[in-house]
Order: C-alpha cells, then sequence, then structure tokens
C-alpha cells in the first residue's frame, strides 16, 4: 500500500506558476516597503558634531539638529549659581527631562547639565514645551529662555517656571568627544 507517486506535469506547473507568483508580488511589494524608510538627509542628521572652542563663558550658540534648534550655551558661574540654588519644590516640572539619564530624575541643576566636570554647559533642544516655539535666550524674568508667543520663562538650567508650558525645555542624547566638540544624537 505504500506507492510512491510521480509527480505530474500539472504539479510542476503548480509549483511554478506559485513560485513565479512570489516572486512578481514582492518585486511588485518592494517599492512601496522602501519609500516608507527614512530619507537619506534624516539618517545624515542622526547625529551631528559642534565644536564650542569658540563658545567663551556667557555666550550662546543654536544649531539646527533633526529639523528642530538646539541651545548650546556656556553658563558663567552667576548662571549656574542661580540655577543651584533654585528649590525643586519651585519647578512647575520636577523632572529632569535628560535622555542622558536613566528614569526620571529629578530636575536639578546637574541632571540638566553636561555634567562630568561640564557642569557649565547645558545643551537643549530649543523648542517650547507648550506649543513648540522658538525662546529667545538670555531673556525673561529667571534670566533664561523666554518665548514671547504665550509667556513661558525658563530658567538658567532651561526649567519651566513661569507661563503655560508644562515641561522643561528636552535635553538630547550628546557627549563631549574632546575638550571642545559635542556629539548630539
Amino acid at each position: 500500500m505504500n506507492e510512491a507517486v510521480e509527480p505530474t506535469r500539472r504539479d510542476f506547473l503548480y509549483i511554478a506558476t506559485a513560485m513565479a507568483g512570489a516572486a512578481g508580488l514582492g518585486a511588485f511589494s518592494w517599492p512601496f516597503i522602501d519609500q516608507m524608510r527614512p530619507d537619506a538627509s534624516t539618517r545624515a542628521l542622526a547625529s551631528i558634531e559642534i565644536d564650542v572652542s569658540s563658545v567663551v563663558a556667557g555666550m550662546s550658540l543654536t544649531v539646527k539638529w533633526r529639523g528642530r534648534p538646539v541651545f548650546i550655551r556656556n553658563r558663567t558661574a552667576q548662571e549656574i549659581e542661580a540655577a543651584r540654588t533654585t528649590a525643586l519644590d519651585a519647578l512647575k516640572d520636577p523632572l529632569a527631562r535628560n535622555a542622558n539619564l536613566e528614569g526620571d530624575q529629578p530636575a536639578t541643576d546637574a541632571n540638566r547639565s553636561a555634567g562630568d566636570g561640564k557642569e557649565n554647559w547645558l545643551v537643549m533642544i530649543g523648542v517650547c514645551t507648550h506649543l513648540g516655539c522658538v525662546p529667545l535666550g538670555q531673556a525673561g524674568d529667571f534670566g533664561g529662555w523666554f518665548c514671547p508667543c504665550h509667556g513661558s520663562h525658563y530658567d538658567t538650567a532651561g526649567r519651566i517656571r513661569k507661563g503655560p508650558a508644562p515641561e522643561n525645555l528636552a535635553i538630547p542624547e550628546l557627549e563631549f568627544i574632546s575638550e571642545s566638540v559635542i556629539r548630539i544624537g
């Protein structure tokens, strides 16, 4: 009763047709799948390196990263002291919003700065957390940033202190790859 059945020409045609159909479906689908990948210009901006050697204390630099402004500030000793002496219970948003830290860390000045001997450097995405406007630097009631569109005031550590903005300015992933070059992203 164990008779082996020989494949017929019809079996071969079924298999060949199915394989041709699968190859055709793959060739037809590829342009639709390929168009979902990010644009080459977007992939190129995944990370940027900025030389900050010419930015002295008290100066700021604005760069564009992923289509958004990034504020880089070399803070003065007075700005750092003002940020350090601010009580955490005086802040509207108690979280650091720092992509370089694990979990929900408190919004202390140390958790908002570049850290590890670079406490004078503050690097933030320069987009107001209220409606996405770009705040003005070294302005407002707390000497940090001020969004004139709706009146949000940020302090010298980029923390929201007054106005409708719900969160502190976000800090992107960053690292100092040398004494004067920052890699963002």
